[in-house]
């Protein structure tokens, strides 16, 4: 038993390649780490330039994109989407966004029982100004002084 532990302890450092010696330099230092020219028929490709996508979202090549593109319609105007979990998080959590539903639910509802005006109003045009006599006769002579007044009245 010995015997074999000895013979296969010789045949360790035998096993084992000695280490290659470095080539010897020869000529500058720059040549030694410039390519190699390609040999035979070998074909390279160009620059190739990676853009970041526009948006945030990672680009999921596997995602349904649906073909029909349908218009809003009078639900699809006063449906919302549920908010992800990202959103509740980063909006204080349900608790606190249910506070924010309550009291803006409230709010409405005070406006509503004051009938109070919304806060956006469609805009009622005025009509022109008006001259009065005199205004409109200081005018006339003031035009005919010029020399210049136009041809209506």
């Amino acid at each position: 038993m010995a015997l074999a532990g000895a013979f296969l302890a010789g045949a360790v450092p035998a096993q084992q390649a000695l280490p290659e010696q470095p080539a010897a330099i020869v000529g500058d230092a720059e040549d030694a780490f410039r390519p190699t020219p390609a040999e035979g028929d070998v074909t390279t490709l160009g620059e190739v330039r990676a853009l970041k996508p526009e948006d945030d979202q990672p680009l999921d090549l596997y995602r349904f994109r649906n073909p029909v593109q349908v218009e809003d319609n009078r639900f699809s105007r006063s449906w919302s989407e549920p908010p992800t979990p990202e959103q509740v998080s980063l909006s204080g959590g349900y608790l606190l966004m249910g506070i924010n539903h309550g009291l803006m639910a409230a709010a409405k509802g005070l406006h509503k029982l004051t009938n109070g005006r919304d806060q956006i109003q469609s805009a009622v045009a005025r009509p022109p100004p008006e001259l009065s006599e005199q205004q409109r006769l200081r005018a006339q002579r003031f035009c005919r002084q010029q020399q210049d007044c136009s041809a209506g009245d």
